[in-house]
């Protein structure tokens, strides 16, 4: 498993994602190292999806940030709106002295809003100018050195180079593999321009280079060569779905999100994706977010888990520690749904069910995320947390 001190790659403070009046995910926080694969699990509609779709940002956040290799990529400002609103109300009936402290208050939270729009709407650009220069740098003072025709290359070089490296985003180094492999993908469009499409916008004219990335990214996902000229009618789900591996790793992302990939197909050829997944994973140093429904799947690939419901996070562990400590409720009535191939198992197994109005009393004390043991977190008040304990045997 991973230690406290290895690199996290992408962090996630208080997320939320509101869509009107529905809470889609709601103050959602983990993270995910370097390497590692964090499982996501929970019901339909607990907010899997949207949690990964955000962090990709094909939403805009509502609240929160999204940090990715230290940077922050995604911000959200209904937070700071919420603070400058209560404090406004507060100012009404204050003394002249707390009025004072209102202000000064007021004023720190209109400048986190104005940090988060810039570093939401302005990381890439900045990442984009800094790539840039150090391609500048690169080939500067080879340049200078070079005469004749050898400078004549380096300059030409330089300027390829230099253009690609402004267009580069930070978002592209996260791609997401989804859940649908036919919805996903552009029935028009060849199997080549749908994976050189990235490439392309990212400002690669190559052709050559184009071809060689398509075919070696073909090879790897264990399709061939003659698929490039095909269209997607024309495979079946589970080469779809090897098609929509290859469109994200052609990119050379060092995160991928992989939304249920493997819930629309026959149980054979999941093995066959799951496989195909993990390979890429050791072979190319992916770290993955891993969305499923299915625990067995997910308890054998990922390194860690963490259990979604309404939008929340009710529990997070490492896998091993999961399946053998479940403490959550709802993390337990997941569990229980689990069949195994076993007629005599299936007989005797209970199903729990989770009702929360039954499961807990938050009309005194509302839950937070706790940390029972080094690494694992749940859901719960101070009722609750002595209860796990007294389980645990702490």
């Amino acid at each position: 498993m991973h230690n406290q001190d290895e690199e996290v790659l992408l962090r996630v403070e208080h997320l939320c994602q509101y869509f009107k009046f529905n809470k889609a995910v709601d103050d959602v926080s983990f993270d995910v190292k370097k390497g590692e694969v964090f499982g996501l699990v929970g019901e339909s509609g607990c907010g899997k999806t949207t949690t990964g779709r955000s962090i990709i940002k094909l939403y805009d956040i509502t609240s929160g940030n999204v940090y990715f290799k230290g940077k922050r990529i995604a911000a959200g400002t209904l937070s700071y709106k919420t603070a400058i609103r209560n404090a406004r109300k507060e100012m009404k009936t204050a003394s002249a002295e707390r009025k004072a402290e209102l202000k000064k208050f007021i004023a720190e939270q209109q400048k986190e809003i104005r940090d988060a729009r810039f570093d939401h709407f302005n990381c890439d650009k900045l990442h984009g100018m800094d790539l840039a220069n150090e391609v500048k740098e690169k080939y500067k003072p080879l340049i200078e050195k070079a005469s004749g025709q050898e400078r004549a290359e380096l300059e030409k070089k330089y300027r390829y180079e230099y253009k690609i490296a402004k267009k580069q985003r930070y978002i592209t180094q996260i791609q997401m593999i989804f859940q649908d492999p036919i919805a996903s993908l552009d029935p028009r469009k060849t199997v080549y321009e749908t994976i050189a499409e990235g490439l392309v916008i990212r400002g690669e004219k190559n052709k050559e280079v184009i071809d060689e990335k398509v075919y070696n990214v073909l090879d790897m996902v264990g399709l061939v060569r003659e698929h490039a000229s095909r269209y997607p009618h024309e495979f079946s789900g589970g080469q779809r779905q090897r098609i929509g591996v290859a469109r994200a790793v052609v990119m050379n992302p060092e995160m991928i999100i992989a939304d249920e990939p493997v819930s629309a197909l026959d149980v054979s050829i999941q093995a066959q994706v799951i496989n195909l997944l993990n390979d890429l994973r050791h072979k190319l140093g992916l770290t993955l977010i891993f969305i499923a429904h299915d625990l067995s799947v997910v308890k054998y690939f990922s390194d860690r888990i963490g259990v979604m419901y309404y939008g929340k996070m009710v529990e997070l562990a490492t896998s091993d520690e999961l399946f053998a400590h479940p403490l959550h409720p709802y993390t337990r009535s997941l569990l229980s749904a689990i069949p195994l191939p076993d007629p005599m198992y299936e007989k005797q197994r209970v199903r729990i069910k989770y009702d929360p109005l039954s499961a807990h009393d938050y009309s005194k004390q509302a839950p937070t995320m706790r940390e029972i043991l080094p690494g694992h977190f749940v859901q719960c008040n101070d009722e609750e947390f002595e209860q796990y304990k007294r389980e645990l045997g702490i």
